[in-house]
């Protein structure tokens, strides 16, 4: 282990630690109770040397459909969610009875898009979050399944743990999976496969490798990497480490070179602008010119209506959309000034026209730099 990473695991306090489907299920068939003690156990060593800890757990599903007597995991949105209404409860009973052999309380947080979208909800569970955490409760969250569909769903567990960090101003993100890491190839199919140590979060390559998930688990290490970029927002660092290991958690908080370390780089991002880059749904899109997207990227000023070539979708003033530039890519999002109408009459005008093509000026800027962040 370098210095570097050696120093900077030292130094955290605050951890998620998400446990993925895999880890917590017995091969998909009901939970593996005896793994969620061993946790629970390390968890609540890891409290006494003075760590805030919280658990994005998975496995309602898998266990739901255990107790349901089915043998594959179900396909159609309202059979999921069933599973998970039933399978919650066992979930839920096995993190209690585990917490409660070393005298700790749990709570169970369940979460969805819409908690996190609207801004006051989301100060609510922050909020309700940091008081567990002084309360010395262990707060474990998953998606809320049951309610949950494909328009607002987060998607998966670990883009739910990546949130997550944002949300408590974690310092770092644990990802527990079935594979030592972060892998130089698919160890499945190539023997020759090996352990990367430590990657940028930039670094195409690293993208290239990052597989999908299996059957029963939604993420693969892609959305692990997806989801170590959103913790680094709250400058929040990652580790892909084996829930196979023996004391994994304790070998990390004392500084043992295990799994892959992904540092967060830069600067973390304010609050509000946590937020916004939390907000995983947009309601419109805005194309971007060329000019435009070089203010956004290098000056760090707001989007004005002149830089914008075109929109789609329909939004409200006040409403999240994405910038993207002219080939498609998403390059930042935030709050627009102007309902959709407005937006496509005043697009590549200039400010000073505004009024008289409008009739009125609600904002010089399309999008405030203050309500704007970076992809």
């Amino acid at each position: 282990m370098t210095a570097s990473r050696h120093n900077a695991m030292k130094s955290t306090r605050r951890w998620v630690i998400k446990i993925g489907s895999a880890l917590a299920t017995k091969h998909g068939m009901g939970l593996n109770v005896p793994a969620i003690e061993n946790w629970a156990a390390q968890l609540a060593a890891l409290q006494e040397q003075g760590h805030e800890l919280v658990v994005v757990g998975s496995g309602s599903v898998a266990e739901g459909a255990v107790r349901l007597g089915w043998s594959e995991r179900p396909h159609s949105i309202h059979e999921l969610q069933a599973a998970a209404a039933v399978g919650q409860m066992g979930l839920v009973r096995a993190w209690e009875l585990a917490f409660e052999k070393f005298g700790k309380h749990a709570a169970q947080v369940l979460l969805t898009h819409d908690d996190l979208a609207d801004r006051r909800r989301y100060l609510n569970a922050r909020s309700t979050l940091w008081t567990l955490l002084d309360l010395g409760v262990f707060p474990v969250i998953n998606e809320n399944d049951t309610v949950a569909t494909d328009e607002i769903r987060f998607g998966d567990n670990d883009t739910l743990a990546g949130l997550v960090s944002n949300l408590i101003d974690a310092d770092l993100l644990v990802i527990l999976t079935d594979q030592d890491g972060l892998m130089s190839a698919d160890p499945r199919h190539d023997p020759q496969a090996h352990l990367i140590e430590s990657a940028t979060l930039d670094d195409p390559a690293v993208e290239a490798i990052a597989g999908d998930g299996g059957d029963w688990g939604r993420g693969g290490m892609r959305t692990k990497l997806a989801a170590a970029r959103l913790a680094a927002r709250s400058a929040t660092s990652t580790v892909i480490a084996s829930g196979l290991r023996e004391n994994v958690l304790l070998d990390l908080a004392a500084g043992e070179n295990i799994g892959t370390w992904l540092g967060a780089p830069g600067a973390k991002l304010a609050a509000r602008k946590q937020w916004l880059a939390s907000t995983l749904i947009a309601k419109g899109q805005l194309v971007l010119d060329d000019g435009a997207v070089r203010v956004l990227r290098e000056e760090g000023r707001s989007l004005l209506a002149v830089g914008v070539t075109r929109i789609t979708g329909g939004f409200d003033r006040g409403e999240l959309v994405s910038c993207l530039d002219p080939s498609g890519n998403e390059i930042a999002r935030g709050l627009v000034n102007y309902d959709a109408a407005e937006t496509a009459k005043i697009c590549g005008t200039a400010t000073r026209r505004i009024e008289s093509v409008l009739g009125y000026i609600r904002e010089p800027e399309l999008i405030h730099r203050d309500n704007l962040v970076l992809k």
